[in-house]
């Protein structure tokens, strides 16, 4: 190696050992260095470390105050209401619109909310806020009442339609009973002081036009210009009351009935804040909408019913006419069921004209007991006429019956009533009154006739004007026709007895029956001894001919009378029941006697056959002139004058019956056809 060379080498590691030297000193100074930085560091982390574990708390509760500060403004903002709000809601210079009901509904939702804080650890605060919350609604609920009062007192008179806002006050203030209730006492006794003088005006001052909703109208006259007709005067009234009542219920209709449901909800929550509004503590109460109007327009109308039941006690009570009387009794029956579909069975109205109906029925019974008791008293109207025809008292009672039952018929309509039906009606009350007394005093009226026959004749004229009354209105006739006819059948029964009496009697066949009475009485025998013994007590046939009667000239005058009798017979037998008043009953009754005669003169013609056979005389007779051959039964062919001659002797003694009485049953028949 040359030695530039190698004093290259040496040179180059002469520098790389300084290097290294100066490499280590400078390694050595950063190691004391970094001992030094060290020593520092830990000395500073020593003086740090309870600074950044503040900065960590404070830092932790900013963090928390944050979220607190969040849960307060987000509970400011749901629990407090701000003053303005609650100037709205309690001032009553603010006006009741949309705001209040905003706020009134935020406070709400805030008391109910407040149940929930009542739950959590901090009672306090919500015992707080709710008693805040309480305070706030029931000053908004006393608003809210005045208010509505207020709006009641300024309700239009003539259409007292309630308003949306007056409906929706209601339907809020229905969570409180006691004010919803005491707001509707208020309504009501506005209405009813409304209404009371409405219909005062009605009355009387229609006619002037000074106030009321008629003013000026000249045509509308007052109720009271027809006083003196009662119908009228009682129909005015009783149709206004009706209008009024429909204009009340209309109005109240959108109220009770459209927000009935809604009402019902706000009630029965209402309930729960105040139970001692409750009617029962055992049962919980449940709104009714349509019977809360129907009480409420009810109650409008106390005043008017007062007044109207008044006035109509007055008018019945001065007025003596009973077919106007129970004309009235229609109207208010016809009026009762109106406002029964109206305003309920259960209401005072109903009540009223129920009430007024049954104290004008019992005002005309009293008229009708009035007429009966002065008709008792006078002995002249008692009288039977002449012609024994019906009373005229009774004709006059049955005229007025006759009105009331069309009356009654116009007003309801005939009744379905089967023909067999006795059951009591409506009606049946009307006929005890009007018709049932004048019938029984008509009646008891015969007792003056001095003949059975008289009075027999009287009593069936009353009859039959009676039922011939009666007969074309079913809900008469249902309960008083039958006994009239049953009574009737009795009179023709006694007509029939008295018709047949008179035939028997004027034809001369009564001696002969009373002559022939031993030989058809039969005795009922229970036994076949006492049967026999009878039959031989009963004369016997032959002994016919030794009878008074039976005698040659008592017969032949017997005969010449039923002779005189038979051409005007039967003339004679209608015109002894001409007093009777309907031909249809005389002449069913004289057939009737007609052929009870025919049977006894059938009977009295078998008698004197029978007595003739039993006797042994025949007769014959000769042509059209009624002579007569008799003779001995068996005997025929030619005779010796000897024996013809004691055959005439003989003949005295047993001389015909029948040649003597010839006339024959079927002769009777065609002659009294």
């Amino acid at each position: 190696m040359s030695p530039v060379a190698i004093c290259i080498a040496g040179l180059i590691a002469q520098l790389q050992l300084q290097q290294l030297k100066r490499i280590g000193t400078v390694i050595t100074t950063l190691n004391q260095t970094c001992d030094d930085m060290r020593k520092r560091i830990n000395l500073a982390k020593q003086d740090t470390t309870p600074v950044l574990e503040e900065a960590n708390v404070l830092m932790a509760q900013r963090k928390e105050t944050e979220t607190k500060q969040q849960l307060l403004d987000a509970f400011s903002k749901h629990f407090i209401i701000p003053e303005e709000d609650l100037m709205i809601l309690m001032s009553a210079e603010e006006p009741v619109d949309e705001r209040f009901f905003d706020v009134l509904a935020r406070v709400k939702q805030v008391h109910h909310d407040c149940e929930v804080l009542l739950g959590g650890e901090n009672q306090r605060l919500g015992l707080e806020l709710m008693e805040l919350s309480t305070r706030n609604l029931n000053s908004a609920y006393q608003k809210l009442y005045r208010w509505v009062q207020k709006e009641f007192r300024s309700l239009n008179l003539e259409d007292p339609r309630i308003s949306s806002s007056i409906r929706r006050a209601l339907r809020v203030l229905a969570e409180r009973p006691s004010l919803f209730h005491s707001c509707l006492d208020f309504f009501a006794e506005a209405r009813d002081y409304i209404l009371s003088d409405a219909f005062h005006y009605a009355l009387t001052d229609a006619v002037s036009g000074a106030n009321g909703p008629a003013a000026g109208d000249r045509s509308v006259k007052p109720i009271e210009f027809s006083a003196h007709d009662p119908l009228r005067y009682i129909g005015d009234m009783l149709a206004w009351v009706h209008s009024t009542t429909v204009s009340e219920r209309e109005a109240l209709e959108s109220l009770f009935v459209d927000d009935g449901d809604e009402l019902a909800r706000g009630i029965q929550a209402g309930l729960s804040s105040e139970p001692w509004s409750r009617i029962d503590e055992d049962q919980e109460e449940t709104f009714d909408g349509r019977k809360a109007l129907s009480d409420l327009v009810n109650r409008d109308l106390t005043g008017v019913s007062r007044s109207l039941r008044q006035r109509v006690e007055l008018v019945i009570q001065s007025h003596d006419d009973p077919v106007t009387c129970f004309k009235v009794v229609n109207l208010l029956s016809f009026y009762r069921t109106t406002f029964t579909k109206l305003v309920g069975s259960q209401s005072h109205l109903v009540d009223l004209i129920q009430n007024l109906e049954k104290f004008t029925l019992g005002h005309f019974e009293t008229l009708m007991r009035d007429q009966i008791s002065a008709l008792a008293g006078d002995p002249v109207a008692l009288t039977p006429p002449e012609d024994l025809s019906p009373p005229q008292f009774l004709l006059d009672a049955l005229e007025g019956l006759s009105l009331l039952m069309k009356t009654h018929e116009g007003s309801v309509g005939p009744e379905d009533l089967s023909p067999d039906s006795n059951n009591e009606n409506q009606f049946t009350s009307v006929l005890r009154a009007a018709f049932d007394p004048f019938l029984t005093l008509a009646r008891s009226s015969s007792d003056e006739l001095k003949t059975t026959t008289a009075q027999t004749i009287y009593r069936t004229n009353i009859l039959l004007v009676a039922r011939e009354t009666l007969s074309p209105y079913p809900f008469a006739s249902a309960t008083h026709v039958p006994p009239l006819s049953a009574a009737l059948s009795t009179l023709r029964n006694d007509l029939l007895d008295t018709q047949h009496d008179f035939l028997l009697e004027t034809s001369g066949l009564q001696a002969l029956l009373e002559a022939l009475e031993p030989f058809s009485q039969t005795k009922d025998s229970d036994t076949t001894e006492e049967a026999e013994k009878a039959d031989q007590q009963k004369p016997h046939l032959a002994d016919l001919a030794t009878l008074p009667a039976f005698q040659p000239e008592s017969l032949i005058t017997s005969s010449q009378q039923l002779d005189d009798f038979l051409p005007s017979a039967l003339m004679d037998a209608t015109d002894n029941l001409k007093r009777v008043q309907s031909v249809s009953l005389v002449q069913s009754v004289t057939e009737d006697a007609i052929e009870a005669f025919c049977r006894d003169f059938e009977f009295v013609e078998g008698m004197i056959i029978a007595a003739d056979e039993a006797r042994g005389t025949v007769h014959v007779n000769l042509g059209t002139g009624g002579s007569v051959i008799s003779g001995r039964s068996g005997r025929s062919g030619n005779k010796t004058e000897a024996s013809q001659k004691d055959e005439d002797e003989e003949g005295e003694d047993q001389w015909s019956l029948r040649s003597l009485f010839p006339r024959t049953t079927g002769e009777i028949r065609v002659l009294l056809s």
